[in-house]
């Protein structure tokens, strides 16, 4: 019975198209964060490597052993990178959520703006605390250890 209704009350494709329109803006914040989450990977697989190259340095190696007190800044810089692919992921999850609320909401021809709304704002809010924490890595991220060999 309740498959029956479901089936008449099937969106028409107009309705169809109008949502499909409607998530196009979130399909591009969607793209955005997953290259920005590649970016960031791409950062933190850099000082990971650094890491180990530091650590790796014996003691009477006099002239490399300064690098050594580079090993705390690292670690602030890695703990930034990691909040942030972990809110960039809040985004896409947001996104793709309110992508799967649009169609949903069509499907049971219910109106879908609120929920929308809410969930890409929240996508934002998550996108940009990314970017908040991508900027304050950048700028403890060059000091002039980074120039030493």
């Amino acid at each position: 019975m309740v498959w029956r209704m479901m089936i008449e009350d099937t969106p028409t494709l107009s309705q169809l198209s109008q949502v499909m329109l409607h998530a196009t803006a979130p399909a591009f914040l969607l793209g955005a964060t997953g290259s920005f989450v590649g970016l960031l990977v791409a950062r933190l697989n850099v000082i990971i490597e650094r890491s180990r190259s530091i650590h790796g340095i014996r003691d009477p190696d006099d002239d490399r052993l300064p690098l050594k007190t580079d090993i705390p800044r690292l670690k602030v810089r890695a703990k930034l990178l990691q909040r942030s692919i972990s809110l960039a992921i809040a985004s896409a999850i947001s996104t793709t959520l309110l992508i799967v609320w649009s169609f949903i909401a069509a499907f049971f021809n219910r109106d879908h703006e609120v929920g929308a709304a809410m969930l890409f704002v929240a996508a934002l809010i998550f996108f940009v605390a990314a970017l908040i924490g991508l900027a304050r890595e950048v700028s403890i991220g060059l000091v002039e250890l980074d120039h030493l060999p």
